[in-house]
């Protein structure tokens, strides 16, 4: 319960005052404003991965009535940025795993069905449970960064996310756009290209890459950020984690 006491001199600041339910029906409260607020329930931290080529692989660009790059029989993975952003969100789980302050991490990816795999990935390196949403003949490619953000918003209004951690771009088109469409969709404050990511409460403290050094800005959840390269190493699957990541719904 906050308590404001209503006063014409603005030098007299009233702090915020915390009440048991035994005290709160004994103080005398005329004259006072009070404001309930709801329990701070455990967060969800949605990250969306795409599936893109291998950044180890030569491409191919046929040319001629086909001139975009040769995608059959090429080896895909992971988007490395998206592999960062599970990252982050599996260390702030771990970060908080003693208060259960963070429910789960939500891995999710949308294309053919070749994206179980990836999805598959993400869940081997720590994510609770993965969401695939099928976008039938629709080539990968032509999932522009609108579509997507409007149905990670629909996602997140579903699933009841309080964060969003995705990579500040893919290395295939290389948009850099979701993250920032995401959050204008949702009127939620955002931070890109984020190097370091520090959450107390409700507040999250985000250290961003900007082109004359560094920027520090702070934010109340629920929130969107993109990772930068310098935010984590990734972990590596273990061969355990991979079987386990069998067994975890998709």
């Amino acid at each position: 319960v906050e308590l404001t006491c209503p006063t014409q001199d603005s030098s007299m600041m009233i702090p915020r005052v915390v009440l048991t339910q035994g005290l709160r029906s004994s103080l005398p409260l005329q004259g006072l404003s009070v404001r309930t607020y709801a329990t701070t329930s455990p967060l969800t931290i949605l990250v969306p991965c795409k599936r893109v080529i291998d950044y180890a692989v030569k491409i191919n660009i046929p040319g001629g009535s086909a001139p975009w790059v040769q995608t059959s029989s090429i080896k895909h993975s992971l988007n490395p940025f998206d592999e960062i952003a599970i990252e982050e969100a599996v260390r702030i789980k771990e970060r908080f795993k003693d208060t259960n302050a963070i429910k789960e991490v939500v891995a999710l990816s949308i294309g053919p069905k070749q994206c179980q795999e990836t999805l598959r990935t993400a869940l081997a390196m720590g994510a609770d449970r993965a969401i695939w949403v099928d976008a039938g003949k629709t080539e990968e490619r032509l999932v522009q960064p609108l579509t997507v953000a409007k149905v990670l918003r629909e996602v997140v209004k579903q699933e009841d996310v309080g964060l969003v951690v995705v990579g500040k771009q893919a290395i295939d088109d290389d948009s850099g756009q979701t993250g920032q469409l995401l959050a204008g969709l949702l009127d939620w404050p955002q931070a890109t290209f984020a190097s370091k990511v520090d959450i107390k409460d409700k507040e999250v403290t985000v250290v961003r890459e900007v082109d004359g050094g560094l920027e520090t800005i702070a934010f109340q959840l629920p929130a969107v950020i993109t990772t930068d390269l310098r935010l984590n190493e990734p972990r590596f699957a273990t061969l355990p984690n991979i079987m386990k990541a069998k067994k975890k719904p998709m």
